[in-house]
């Protein structure tokens, strides 16, 4: 694949949230271009709706020259020692894991990701590993954002990475054998076809209009995750979009007031019905119980109607699935006709197959000792295409609810980084600047903060 391709798939995967009123070329022969523009609508609408366009995170990438960002890791010695940071994959791909910071006379505020990171995840994290020496510590980045940095809003939406993890599997395939090849094909078609009474039900919702119980929808979504375990990460996304969007509680409706969704809101509804996610997080074994999710919703916020939630998910959801899941302009012929073969599934179904080969080779015969440099194949295309954009600082564009990165193979990136110190009022003060380097070479995946609980890196480790 020549740079061009690869730099249309890596700018079809971010979401540009300043350019709405631009029309697209692509939307006469989008199916779903209708449907994608009336979801933005109806996202638009709600009480918290705002937020998507107008947020403080937002507004410093575009109007500042200096960004502000904390940094929370368990591994301040090994960093100090190798004096490198290194970045880690997950939904900011390549790029060093932080959160939004306000700077004030009295200190600097949290985001309240950041907060509930530094104060609730990374305690939980450390505490499950067994390891009460290694205290979460936060560090302050400030990033001088030079003139040519990129001023629009373009954040990385990792649901559409799909394409790019095919693509990236085409080239490295031949690190496995020809039986493991075909194996690898046969598991990710079983996969799918007995995973198609779900496909097929979501695609009737998204594209011919479908009436479908939501308990029924949510019931066979629950069935079908532990076949596809991106519908994991698909069902997490649109639940914590419902409760940031519609939640009205007193804490919601402050944090908006500071420009930020709340966070605490699905963190909190994550680790309540999944405990062991602390560790190990993994939202493919994001599956909450069909006939609990009315509790689960009341014990986060007791305001929200479950059946407007149930109503909703059925909808998004299966919008997702077509969006992001089926080659893009793709609309699904009758499934009882599929010919259930691998070379066929990816004209129609190339992003989710991409998905479950990226998930698979994790674990997959000898290619868990390959997966590092799968994965560094992908952060390299990706900085790539963030420095032709002049992108220092880029986001989960999923949702814009405080998930911002620092590009470390950008050239001259203009850094300082102190450890910080909390006060008695949630501040955050600079207690002793570092001499470090952030290196643009990934971390393995199980050294990790919020991945794994091994705590013998030879290198620092991000959250």
């Amino acid at each position: 694949m020549d740079f061009l391709d690869a730099y249309e798939q890596w700018a079809d995967a971010h979401s540009f949230f300043d350019t709405t009123l631009i029309p697209s070329p692509a939307d006469g022969q989008d199916p779903l271009a209708a449907q994608t523009a009336a979801w933005d609508k109806r996202l638009a609408d709600t009480p918290n709706g705002r937020l998507l366009r107008d947020n403080a995170m937002f507004r410093a990438l575009g109007t500042g020259d200096k960004l502000h960002l904390l940094h929370v890791t368990h591994a301040l010695e090994q960093i100090s020692e190798h004096g490198a940071l290194y970045p880690s994959g997950g939904c900011l791909v390549g790029s060093v894991y932080c959160a939004p910071l306000t700077a004030s006379e009295r200190g600097f505020r949290m985001h309240n990701l950041g907060e509930y990171i530094l104060t609730k995840e990374a305690p939980a994290f450390v505490a499950k590993a067994g390891e009460p020496r290694r205290e979460p510590t936060p560090l302050i980045f400030e990033v001088s954002l030079p003139p040519q940095a990129y001023r629009g809003l373009a954040g990385v939406d990792y649901l559409r990475l799909g394409s790019i993890h095919l693509q990236i599997y085409s080239r490295l395939e031949y690190l496995l054998s020809k039986a493991e090849r075909h194996q690898l094909r046969e598991t990710i078609v079983s996969r799918i076809k007995n995973s198609a009474a779900f496909l097929a039900l979501a695609a009737a919702v998204a594209h011919q209009g479908a009436t479908v119980s939501p308990e029924n929808f949510l019931r066979l979504l629950d069935e079908t995750i532990p076949r596809l375990p991106i519908l994991g990460y698909v069902y997490f996304e649109a639940l914590a979009e419902y409760l940031m969007l519609h939640s009205t509680t007193d804490d919601t409706r402050e944090r908006a007031e500071h420009g930020e969704f709340n966070n605490w809101l699905y963190k909190d509804m994550l680790f309540a019905s999944f405990p062991d996610m602390a560790g190990k997080f993994d939202l493919a074994r994001f599956r909450p119980s069909p006939t609990g999710l009315a509790t689960l919703l009341a014990r986060i916020d007791p305001s929200l109607d479950a059946r407007h939630a149930r109503a909703y998910l059925t909808e998004r959801i299966s919008h997702l699935v077509a969006a992001r899941l089926f080659t893009p302009g793709q609309i699904p012929e009758a499934w009882h006709r599929t010919r259930w073969e691998f070379d066929g599934l990816s004209t129609q179904l190339g992003p989710l197959l991409g998905h479950l080969i990226h998930r698979e080779l994790r674990t997959f015969g000898r290619y868990p000792d390959f997966y590092f440099y799968y994965d560094q194949h992908k952060a390299l295309q990706a900085w790539n295409y963030w420095n032709h954009m002049d992108i220092i600082a880029p986001f989960n564009g999923t949702i814009p609810k405080g998930e911002i990165g620092i590009n470390p193979a950008y050239p001259d990136l203009d850094y300082r980084v102190w450890r910080a110190e909390r006060d008695d009022h949630g501040r955050l003060h600079p207690a002793e600047e570092l001499a470090l380097t952030i290196a643009p070479r990934l971390v393995d995946i199980k050294y990790t903060l919020m991945r794994n609980n091994q705590w013998t890196a030879p290198t620092s480790a991000t959250a």
